[in-house]
């Protein structure tokens, strides 16, 4: 089932009043972008993510049990436990919500159980983040319906750990952090080490990002990303023997890698060089947009993609081809897989006046060569996860 994006807080209001009767508090939680440094989270480097205008619309009442009650509205379908039964539900979507319940109870104990009705537009699939922004939009629910006064910074890390222990999925804290910190018009230029944080503004007067969706995922998506943060740490460990202040390859050089990971491993050698460019090609890229030179940024993100398809090897034939066919166009800025890889989107900085069109001719393209219909989104930079009143 879908909906226009300013249908669901009403829809949502209306499904709670007629499942439970009762006026639901309405938060609306948003997927997320990355411009530029992608692997770059979990080896402590930086990461340039940003709220956008798709999000995860969550309606939220207590109850006056320990029951808890949740319903997908685009899957139409419920969920029931209690508070003192939070176990993976055999499907996946409850275990999002389930899994924040409880990172909550480790410190909180909860009284009283609650109803939920969500819903949203960001597409499944997409790498943008659907789940955290799911996470955070029921960490800051049960953050205001319960009072628990934590910290946005400490809302991240619930969803974060919700993700990781309780889904399974060892993800870094760039999604999470994006989906709660998002600022309108503004790229979050986060330190994945110390959590700092600064924004960046994105000065895109005649420029749209635009996704274009490959609506593939290979199978190996899971298992890549698994071996690939294993040979990262493989690498640190070699030259944690000669170095023993390197804690991650945040604090790696070229020359470090040369000198005590090539000789033992050059696969290994391959994985961490792109690491360590990409590191410094996203402080670069922030200059780039300190000076408002949106070209040389947008040659940043093609050599982004050089990089995740030759040396990290997360790229796939769909993404590759989405950007060949975009690389040489004089209206696109720049280009490249965005996410974990192997499927999901390019992220495109696309001329204003060009967008459509460049749709219609990458989209005939791509069916032609895939016979796949290539979606596509053009988003806008957002606020984070907080209430709305409908």
């Amino acid at each position: 089932m879908t909906h226009n994006i300013s249908d669901y807080p009403t829809i949502i209001r209306e499904k709670f009043q007629q499942l439970f009767a009762q006026e639901a508090l309405i938060i609306r939680s948003p997927g997320r972008i990355n411009l530029i440094g992608e692997h770059t989270d979990y080896n402590m480097g930086f990461v340039l993510p940003a709220a956008i205008n798709k999000a995860i619309y969550l309606g939220i009442h207590p109850r006056e049990d320990r029951l808890i009650s949740l319903y997908s509205l685009d899957y139409q379908y419920d969920y029931q436990t209690n508070l003192d039964s939070i176990k993976r539900s055999g499907k996946l979507w409850p275990d999002y919500l389930l899994g924040v319940v409880e990172q909550i109870q480790k410190s909180h104990s909860l009284d009283h159980g609650f109803n939920i009705v969500f819903g949203g537009d960001i597409p499944p699939g997409a790498g943008l983040s659907s789940s955290a922004a799911l996470e955070c939009a029921t960490a800051y629910a049960l953050n205001t319906i319960f009072n628990l006064n934590y910290e946005k910074m400490a809302l991240v890390r619930l969803a974060q750990a919700a993700e990781n222990e309780f889904v399974g999925v060892k993800c870094g804290i760039m999604d999470q952090f994006a989906s709660m910190f998002g600022k309108k018009g503004q790229l979050i230029r986060l330190d994945c080490r110390s959590l700092e944080y600064a924004f960046v503004p994105f000065h895109a007067n005649n420029i749209k990002i635009v996704l274009l969706d490959t609506r593939v995922k290979h199978s190996l998506a899971s298992s890549a990303y698994n071996e690939r943060r294993e040979q990262c740490e493989a690498g640190v460990k070699l030259i944690q023997a000669v170095h023993p202040d390197v804690l991650s390859l945040r604090d790696a050089t070229e020359e470090m890698l040369l000198e005590l990971v090539k000789p033992v491993s050059e696969i290994v050698y391959t994985r961490c060089t792109f690491i360590v460019a990409e590191i410094q090609r996203l402080l670069n890229a922030c200059n780039d947009l300190e000076n408002k030179d949106m070209q040389t940024f947008g040659k940043r993100m093609f050599e982004t993609h050089a990089g995740l398809k030759d040396l990290y090897e997360v790229s796939c034939n769909e993404l590759d081809l989405l950007v060949d066919l975009v690389k040489n166009d004089p209206d696109v800025i720049g280009a490249r897989m965005m996410g974990g890889g192997f499927g999901g989107c390019t992220i495109n900085l696309v001329k204003t006046e060009a967008v459509d069109a460049l749709i219609k001719k990458v989209g005939d393209a791509y069916r032609d060569q895939t016979g796949t219909e290539m979606l596509a989104y053009v988003v806008e930079i957002e606020d984070g996860t907080g209430s709305i009143v409908c």
